[in-house]
């Protein structure tokens, strides 16, 4: 309730709103049994406990109490003599002490509130021994238990909210330091991998092209003079350029998607349906059948792209609860089919590619297939869900046409 009370959490509302109700109880309590008791003076008691809560409830609904400690002391401290007051008029006000024990320590600097609370705890016992006419050691230790009580859970409530606030700092710092260390190495990695590409490059497309542009130089020079000279120049120009085609394939056939090295491509679908499942709002299944053989690799990266953006727009438009991941090998072909229970769509009514929008995926699993002499096939109805085929022919390894490797 001040600029040095911890944050309000809805267990700390809680809290004070248990605070303020046992402030209105205990006032309460005193008139009802000034009342009931027909004390002294009983009018004048209801009317100071009606004042004290009246004066009482205007600092809650102060934001000034809850920013400024002046502000909150002189709201204690015009509480604090409307309760003298009714504990002259009332014995029963001692136990409103045990409650402004706690709004002291909350708004109060740590010495203020201590000598504040020393303060309304002699209140407390002189105030009840008055209308006794009689002092006894329980008159002073009541008020003065309540007020240890009321400090030592005060206090340790303060040390363990400023041990909380500590680990969440430094929870923080964590978090920020291992995404710059993350973003770092991520960096890092790229700059690795340009540099790794960069020389290899360099050692040898970069040197093949230079020796063919040089053999066709010296081609065109000889020409048409020396036919023949020019003849074994064109002829180390295609070698070379045969060479370098095959460096190229090399470099791009080593960069498979991670998601197959080491692995199979249905242990890749397999695993993107667990993933899939464990981070969106759906339920992915993967099943297999036929018995696995050897693909190219252009064929099993296809496939897992197409299975890939497949989920992903399921989980992204399709509203569905749960999709299918077939993977079939037949004898002269291999099929993936994706089918999901969402929403579905009109195949005819698509809008065009949008690279802005990210409308590329369908005309880019088209793609794939052609290059790869497959088909695409989709099908889908409004409110039916959709269902999306794809199928290649099996071509081993050492098969895959030029064309086709990634």
């Amino acid at each position: 309730m001040n600029a040095a009370a911890p944050i309000l959490t809805p267990t700390t509302r809680a809290l004070a709103w248990c605070l303020h109700l046992l402030v209105i109880g205990l006032l309460a309590l005193a008139a009802a049994r000034a009342t009931a008791d027909s004390e002294p003076h009983a009018g004048l008691t209801v009317a100071a406990a009606v004042l004290c809560a009246a004066v009482y409830a205007v600092g809650p609904v102060m934001p000034s109490v809850r920013r400024s400690r002046r502000a909150a002391a002189l709201w204690l401290a015009a509480v604090g003599i409307v309760w003298l007051a009714l504990l002259a008029l009332s014995p029963n006000a001692v136990w409103v002490a045990f409650p402004l024990y706690f709004l002291q320590l909350h708004l109060l600097s740590r010495r203020a509130a201590l000598t504040a609370v020393v303060a309304t705890a002699a209140a407390a016992s002189a105030g009840f021994a008055a209308h006794q006419r009689a002092f006894s050691a329980a008159m002073a230790i009541g008020p003065a238990l309540g007020a240890a009580v009321a400090v030592a859970v005060v206090w340790g409530y303060q040390a363990l909210y400023r041990e909380s606030e500590q680990r969440r700092r430094l929870i923080e710092e964590l978090t920020a330091t291992r995404a710059d260390l993350a973003e770092v190495q991520h960096t890092a990695g790229v700059l690795a991998e340009r540099e790794r590409l960069a020389r290899e490059i360099h050692d040898t497309l970069a040197q093949g092209l230079s020796s063919i542009q040089l053999l066709l130089r010296a081609a065109e020079r000889v020409l048409p003079d020396r036919p023949d000279a020019a003849t074994r120049h064109v002829e180390a120009a295609r070698q070379a350029a045969v060479d370098n085609l095959a460096e190229a394939r090399r470099f791009v056939a080593a960069l498979t998607p991670p998601a197959l090295e080491g692995t199979t491509l249905a242990h890749a679908l397999d695993r993107l349906c667990t993933t899939t499942s464990t981070r969106h709002r759906i339920t992915a299944r993967f099943h297999l059948a036929g018995s696995p053989v050897p693909l190219a690799t252009a064929h099993e990266v296809a496939l897992l792209r197409i299975g890939q953006s497949a989920l992903a727009n399921t989980v992204r438009h399709a509203h569905a609860t749960t999709a299918e991941i077939t993977l079939s090998y037949l004898d002269d072909r291999i099929a993936l089919h994706v089918v999901d229970d969402g929403t579905g769509f009109d195949p005819g009514r698509l809008p065009a590619p949008d690279l802005e929008n990210g409308g590329f995926g369908l005309a880019a699993m088209r793609a794939r297939m052609h290059a790869l002499g497959g088909t695409l096939t989709i099908e889908s109805t409004l409110g039916h869900g959709t269902a999306l085929a794809a199928r290649l022919p099996i071509v081993p390894p050492a098969d895959t046409p030029p064309e086709a490797r990634p």
